[in-house]
C-alpha cells in the first residue's frame, strides 16, 4: 500500500504546486515562435512602469515597457527625470507624466493610537 500511496501523494503535491502558480507578472513575455503553435495564447503586452532598480554603485534605473532606462535616459521622446520609491517622473513634449508601480493603490500614513 505504501508503494502506491507515495507516488500518488507526490503527483498530487507537484500538480497542486503547478496549478497554484497562476500568472507571474515578472515573467518575461513569450517568444514570438510560440504564438504560431496551436492552443498557445499570447498574454497582453505589459506597458508602463514594471520595476524600480536601486543600485549601490551607479545610476538608479526603471524597467519601463520591458526596457531598463537609467535616470536621465529616454523613453520615446520623454526623459526620465526622477525615480521615487514607487513611481518615476518623465518629462516630454506633452509635459510631465508620473508612472506608478501600482496605479490605483493609494498609500496612507498609519497613525499610532494612544494607549
Amino acid at each position: 500500500m505504501a508503494r502506491r500511496l507515495i507516488p500518488t501523494m507526490l503527483m498530487f503535491v507537484v500538480c497542486t504546486g503547478v496549478l497554484a502558480q497562476g500568472t507571474d507578472p515578472t515573467r518575461p513575455p513569450f517568444e514570438t515562435g510560440l504564438a504560431a503553435q496551436p492552443g498557445v495564447t499570447m498574454p497582453e503586452p505589459t506597458t508602463g512602469l514594471q520595476s524600480i532598480i536601486r543600485r549601490k554603485a551607479g545610476k538608479p534605473a526603471a524597467l519601463i515597457n520591458g526596457v531598463v532606462i537609467e535616470l536621465g535616459g529616454k523613453v520615446g521622446e520623454a526623459r526620465l527625470i526622477r525615480i521615487g520609491e514607487d513611481s518615476v517622473v518623465l518629462r516630454g513634449p506633452q509635459g510631465i507624466e508620473t508612472l506608478y508601480l501600482t496605479p490605483g493603490v493609494e498609500k496612507k500614513a498609519v497613525r499610532k493610537g494612544k494607549r
